[in-house]
């Protein structure tokens, strides 16, 4: 038996790490947290501080078990899970429930995991940082109360089944808020001026600086060049820099892998987690942008040999966050003789974006000559710019360039060609082109990451599952919206004659931006009105301040939840006994053939327009939206269109086809077979050939999921699902035992004794608890 146990919390991991260490090492995996707060309400007892109730899951069990043997029988235990505070947790729930020593266990971190990292990390124990584990156990109580205090709430209030959580709340809050800034965004034009000019047969573009408000504005402008002698007036040519940026945190990261390679945050992180894992890159959940001195000494000495010296410009980098606590490093390779590591493609894309950016970071500043030109003329006294931009050393910019999310930023025209002050130029043509102002960009997963650092909510760890989480639930959703299509005039002065063209343009589509849902706006704006302080920017930003102050043992960790959770409880209270129902209900008008109104609002099952009320003789009707629709900007006509469902597309096999909107979306109807349209395609233009596709391909798949049918009770069969065979009988299912290793030759009789006797499910019970 080794004498030394090192634990960690992957797998992969603990494959790496174990090819560094001699055969006196034995190194295992925890697989994550082997112990959480219990389910339901037994999680924390508010009457004894906030203790948390931790539980070993099932599935752990077994992991821990194993451990606790190897642990009984090693000299000495070392715990390497990650140095944040979720690994600081992960260390000590370790600890605690493998009834570990002080005197012969150790905790170790490294932020890389190559063979020197690690042997220095063991050279170099400490003992485990409680101080991290409360501000860790802290974060996750206080979340706990919020969710489970809130949730209940919003089940009465707005709708069942949904959930609230402290963080993801007020992500989805500035999500509303730049959808509601669209919406109200009123967009007005101006002509843009552009001038195409010849120097010597050599073409010069250039920019008119003002915009002529109006068409007329923009025709009179041509008409005053017409025959005007076009000439050089000032060129001015001023040195410029560009320098580089520093290397990733992890929020710098997710946005650069969004923009250049198209990643979301979740699978940015889940590749950086395999690259650290494999000893590729640092620990990539930070919020420092140091890079150490080794780290610098080795990057200097790749790029002396890959560029020269002349590229290599060593330099520090400092962390502008004061609460920077994750890691004390920047993610970067750990060789940076390796400009290519990973697994697969999509790993070595992510690799090189990083081993780019740490090595730019490193590298002398690119020097540039930015030039500008006046071009002027005869008939007035406007002035045309003509901008250039001429690299004169590309420094960092032979490696790496960052990107940006601004959607109208606009580059400089590049070369210009060689001119003279006072130079004629022929004029070949000048544009107006009319351009409309827009509205502020959706956010991108990667400018929502942004948004939330800017604010100070939430830390490295925590941007994406965040983002993942609160589009799970349903508030926020990332999906193509059609654009609309407009008008536009462009005018054209050439040969002393103007010819104003009438086009068209698309406008509003966007692409992969995250806008909220009907109940993610219902459920925010509620959350506003009862909940204001936790809808609060800054109150969560302050939250997130006290956090770091529990790591750095400046604050106690229950006093703090304590002054958050009883104005907060007391507010739950008084929101359960007063608050009426959030429906987000909107007056679309009236029926025309009833005069009921017309109302769009959120349902039991999600949003749905309504005719009639609830207190007419006459029992109010019901449809469910349709697939981009929203209640906020459907209209009468498109509502009324809604209760002409389901549509008859036509007879297959003697029986009627119908299209409809049902609680789980749009459907085809075939008898009593149901088959969901694809999300692509709508309901109110589906046909019946393509009803027959869905229903055929419908029928095949129901074959291949029958293990078996009895003659006798045809309304039960053993089916294959998602999770594994169950039994369905008379519309209900009902799981089979888990050591059931054939499931094809049970009796009739036997799945009647196990449906007969099922397990009891487990209820969640929305207890209200607080401390006396």
């Amino acid at each position: 038996m080794s004498k030394n146990l090192v634990i960690v919390e992957s797998p992969a991991k603990a494959k790496t790490i174990e090819k560094f260490l001699g055969d006196g090492f034995t190194v295992k995996s925890s697989f994550g947290h082997i112990r959480d707060l219990a389910k339901g309400d037994s999680a924390i007892d508010i009457e004894k501080g906030y203790l948390p109730n931790y539980i070993v899951s099932t599935d752990k069990k077994k992991i821990v078990t194993e451990l606790k043997k190897l642990a009984k029988d090693a000299d000495m235990v070392w715990l390497a899970s990650d140095e944040d505070r979720e690994g600081e947790a992960i260390s000590w729930h370790l600890s605690e429930v493998l009834g570990l020593k002080p005197d012969n266990t150790k905790r170790i971190v490294f932020h890389e995991i190559t063979k020197s990292a690690i042997l220095h990390a063991i050279e170099n124990p400490r003992d485990i940082d409680n101080n991290l584990v409360k501000a860790q156990q802290a974060r996750r109580v206080l979340d706990r109360l919020v969710g489970f205090q809130l949730s209940p709430v919003l089940w009465r209030k707005v709708k069942p089944s949904l959930s609230a959580g402290r963080v993801q709340s007020v992500a989805v809050r500035l999500i509303v808020e730049r959808e509601k800034q669209i919406e109200d965004f009123v967009s007005s034009s101006s002509f843009k001026i552009q001038g195409l000019f010849s120097a010597s047969g050599k073409p010069v573009r250039a920019d008119l600086s003002k915009r002529p408000p109006s068409l007329q504005d923009a025709n009179d402008f041509l008409t005053s060049c017409k025959g005007a002698e076009f000439k050089v007036g000032t060129i001015k040519t001023v040195p410029a820099k560009r320098y580089p940026s520093a290397p990733f945190t992890t929020s710098t990261l997710q946005q650069e892998a969004s923009r250049k390679l198209g990643y979301n945050v979740s699978r940015t992180m889940m590749l950086a987690q395999r690259l650290y894992e494999n000893g590729h890159i640092t620990y990539m959940r930070t919020d420092s942008v140091n890079l150490s001195d080794f780290a610098r000494k080795t990057a200097q000495q790749t790029i002396t040999q890959e560029f020269g010296d002349t590229y290599s410009n060593p330099r520090k980098y400092s962390t502008k966050n004061d609460n920077a606590q994750e890691a004390h490093e920047a993610i970067r390779p750990t060789n940076f003789d390796k400009n290519v590591a990973g697994d697969d493609d999509a790993q070595k894309r992510l690799y090189q974006l990083i081993w780019k950016r740490a090595i730019a970071s490193q590298m002398s500043d690119a020097q540039l000559e930015r030039t500008t030109i006046d071009v002027v003329n005869s008939n007035n006294s406007d002035v045309f710019k003509a901008k250039g931009e001429v690299i004169k050393f590309d420094g960092f910019l032979k490696v790496y360039l960052e990107g940006s999310d601004d959607e109208n930023e606009e580059e400089d025209s590049g070369l210009l060609p060689q001119v003279i002050e006072g130079q004629t130029l022929d004029l070949v043509e000048i544009k107006a082109t009319q351009r409309y102002t827009r509205p502020p960009a959706r956010f991108t997963e990667a400018s929502l990451v942004k948004r939330l650092e800017e604010l100070g909510i939430g830390r490295p760890s925590t941007y994406a599952p965040t983002i993942s989480t609160v589009q799970k639930r349903g508030y926020v959703v990332k999906d193509e919206i059609e654009g609309k299509s407009r008008s536009y005039n462009l005018l054209i002065l050439k040969d002393n004659q103007i010819v104003n063209e009438k086009l068209t343009e698309n406008y509003g589509a966007d692409k992969n931006k995250l806008h909220p849902s009907d109940i993610g706006r219902v459920v925010t704006e509620f959350l506003i009105e009862h909940f204001s302080e936790i809808m609060d920017f800054g109150f969560t930003a302050s939250v997130e301040k006290e956090f770091d102050e529990i790591a750095e043992g400046m604050k106690n960790w229950s006093q703090m939840i304590d002054d958050f959770y009883q104005p907060f409880s007391k507010n739950v209270t008084k929101t359960l006994e007063n608050a009426g129902r959030a429906t987000g209900e909107r007056a679309l008008g009236n029926d025309p053939k009833t005069g009921k109104p017309i109302i769009a609002r959120i349902g039991r099952f999600g949003p749905m327009v309504q005719i009639g009320e609830q207190d007419d003789e006459e029992k109010p009707r019901f449809a469910s939206l349709s697939k981009g629709q929203n209640i906020n900007n459907i209209t009468l006509e498109e509502a009324l269109d809604l209760f002409k469902m389901p549509r008859i597309l036509g007879v297959y096999e003697d029986k009627d086809v119908k299209a409809n909107i049902g609680r789980f979306g749009p459907y085809v109807q075939h008898l009593k077979m149901f088959v969901s349209i694809p999300k692509d395609e709508d309901v109110m233009t589906i046909e019946l050939d393509r009803a027959i596709e869905l229903i055929e391909a419908k029928k095949i798949a129901d074959a291949n999921r029958i293990i078996k049918k009895f003659e006798e009770d045809p309304d039960t069969e053993i089916l294959n699902g998602r999770w594994g065979p169950y039994i369905k009988s008379r519309k209900k299912n009902y799981k089979l035992p888990k050591d059931l290793e054939d499931p094809s030759k049970l009796t009739l009789e036997e799945v009647k004794h196990i449906m007969e006797n099922q397990p009891a499910k487990g209820k969640r019970k929305a207890k209200k608890t607080t401390k006396k």
